[in-house]
């Protein structure tokens, strides 16, 4: 596949490369290379005056993703002459204006490989050079423009197998002239292959390392941080924050990379890194306490889903993260500079959140969700509908939410998009200090998180134990913080928040908790806000307003809780494309009587949820 980069980026579907030395625990295999985790701190090659002269070797290798001694791999990687192999590739960072001269040698017996990104930027079009077995090739190229890009090689062809051969792609990185690095560099690899008709096991790691295994990334109250992300895979991957929101500061492909002016830049929790894409961020960890940053798709974050040998099912509701996470996932431990305190939190608001199951009303082999506590009266003992209630709260006014558990197993509520204290995030073992760290909720037990709301938007809480099994039967709903003063008003304000119906996938959707809306009426002239959130475990939602055969125009007025700057905030036609992990506000304001339709489907193969509104 002489142009894979470029193929790839067009499309999402599934590919399959063809492997020279596969299988984990192969045996009787000649002992093979060992692979080192690249950290992505050490550029490659060697400079001499403005070239840099790099020579690199692509063999077969083997690869510990986890533990030095736990499960392996025994597939290609990329190293340099004379090193180890690594995973991801060797860093390539230059400053504008350097040559770059590479060439790469094919150890492989049998198979041709297939170099991709080793070339000036911007470009074109990928072009890509052949390597026999046995034979090396060269290339000499200038940098080009600064930014984050992507290189890598891949073996042999596409067939009909879902194979996946993703951890021979490095970071090629272009800095301005005369600046200083002062960022970390992170690939995202994968491996995987179908086993039989119905299994599928794959790894999925972050600089050469599936997590827990993975790097920590150490930070303080006073800092910055400055990351540039390379999705070296051909799947996409929500990248979310948790506790914090980010500025993305470029974005890029392949081919080029673009560096947003601050009027263009975005405030986010959680962004989508298309298959191949790139990334510059930052953002200021201004509370203390262990974080994560993780893609939002379950199956690439817990551990039956990103690791090689997964785990008995009882590891997904262990109070050990090590044991119900893995993958894409990056943990962060922020620590107080010196003169930092928390800031104070008076009178707060409470609240009781009941956990509960009902009898079954769906597709999904059950029906959890949350309900709330009204006055002194507890909620009845079994729910009524899948998923929890839109919790509308104040910004500014410090709530304290105590969680009682009446499921016959643990669970945890993490409060996605907020920004507050560590302890309260709802990472079970993870979340909070070393020594004090977020329990798992036992049966019949409970757990006060205090939330703190400086901004009002559309944010999500949702189950972060057994994440696959409690979020597809309801452990769910959405937070809706209004400013001071002014009250949440349902008949202009409204929800839809989508999800899964069971595991299945494609999946049936509910919106809303349900397969159906019900149909509204509106006032023409009047302004109604439209807030979409898409917590299912994998996948993008569409939404799309129409009149007739015609698509409808709103305005977008916020991403993941956070107002959109005037710059952004466009009219634009009614569609809507949502990750798995995102929010995103519209204001309407129907301009005529008539009947509208708002559609919001996951997939084409199953039905759409539909609402039909009358406008008077």
């Amino acid at each position: 596949m002489k142009h894979l980069f470029a193929d790839l980026v067009r499309s999402n579907s599934p590919f399959a490369l063809r492997a020279t030395l596969l299988m984990v625990g192969a045996i009787g295999c000649a002992r093979l290379p060992e692979v080192q985790a690249n950290d992505n701190r050490t550029t490659a090659g060697a400079l001499r005056g403005d070239t840099l002269v790099v020579r690199m070797v692509v063999r077969a290798a083997r690869w510990h993703p986890e533990a030095p001694d736990g499960s392996y791999i025994d597939t290609e990687a990329l190293g340099e002459e004379g090193k180890a192999p690594s995973v991801p590739a060797p860093l390539l960072r230059v400053r504008t204006g350097t040559v770059i001269s590479a060439t790469v040698r094919n150890a492989l017996p049998d198979s041709t490989v297939w170099l991709h990104g080793l070339y000036t930027r911007p470009a074109e079009h990928d072009d890509s050079v052949a390597v026999p077995p046995g034979e090396s090739r060269s290339v000499t190229f200038a940098a080009g423009s600064p930014g984050t890009y992507a290189y890598g090689v891949n073996v042999g062809h596409v067939d009909e197998e879902v194979r996946e051969r993703e951890q021979t792609v490095g970071a090629f990185v272009v800095d301005s002239a005369g600046s200083t690095p002062n960022d970390r560099v992170f690939v995202m690899n994968i491996w995987g292959e179908l086993v039989d008709s119905t299994r599928y096991r794959n790894i999925l790691a972050i600089n050469g390392k599936s997590f827990p295994y993975s790097e920590t990334i150490e930070a303080s109250t006073s800092d910055t941080v400055r990351w540039r992300w390379v999705n070296g895979t051909i799947r996409p991957h929500p990248m979310h924050l948790h506790g914090f929101y980010f500025t993305v500061a470029s974005r890029g492909s392949v081919l080029r990379d673009t560096a947003y002016d601050a009027p263009r830049q975005r405030t986010v929790v959680t962004e989508v890194m298309d298959p191949f894409s790139t990334m510059a961020m930052s953002w200021v960890p201004d509370r203390d306490g262990r974080w994560l940053f993780h893609c939002h798709i379950a199956f690439h974050a817990i551990a039956d889903g990103a690791r090689l040998d997964p785990p008995d099912s009882h590891a997904m509701m262990s109070g050990d993260p090590r044991e119900h996470m893995a993958g894409l996932v990056l943990g962060i431990n922020v620590t107080a500079s010196p003169g930092w305190s928390s800031l104070a939190r008076e009178n707060p608001r409470t609240l009781r959140l009941y956990v509960q199951e009902g009898p079954k009303l769906g597709r999904s082999d059950r029906t959890l969700g949350y309900s709330i506590e009204h006055g002194t009266e507890e909620p009845p003992e079994s729910l009524t509908r899948v998923g929890g209630p839109p919790l509308v709260l104040t910004r500014g006014q410090p709530t304290d939410i105590t969680v009682i558990n009446r499921l016959k197993e643990p669970t945890a509520v993490h409060w996605h998009g907020l920004e507050l204290e560590s302890y309260s995030d709802g990472v079970v073992g993870w979340s909070g200090h070393p020594g004090h760290v977020a329990p798992r909720i036992a049966p019949a037990d409970s757990f006060t998180a205090r939330l703190t709301m400086p901004r009002a938007g559309t944010f999500i809480y949702h189950t972060h134990l057994n994440d696959l099994e409690q979020l597809t039967s309801g452990l769910y709903g959405a937070i809706i913080v209004r400013e001071p003063r002014e009250p949440f008003d349902p008949a202009n304000d409204h929800l839809y928040l989508a999800s899964w119906d069971g595991p299945e996938d494609p999946a049936h959707l509910l919106v809303n908790g349900d397969s159906s809306q019900a149909p509204m009426t509106w006032r023409a002239g009047s302004r109604h806000r439209l807030r979409f959130i898409n917590i299912g475990p994998a996948g993008v939602i569409r939404a799309t307003l129409s009149s007739g055969a015609d698509t409808s125009t709103w305005r977008a007025v916020a991403k993941d809780g956070a107002d959109l700057p005037r710059s952004q905030a466009l009219e634009r036609p009614a569609t809507a494309v949502l990750e798995v992990g995102e929010t995103a506000d519209f204001e309407f304001v129907p301009p005529r009587r008539g009947e509208y339709t708002l559609t919001i489907h996951r997939s084409l193969r199953k039905p759409p949820v539909v609402q039909r509104i009358t406008v008077r």
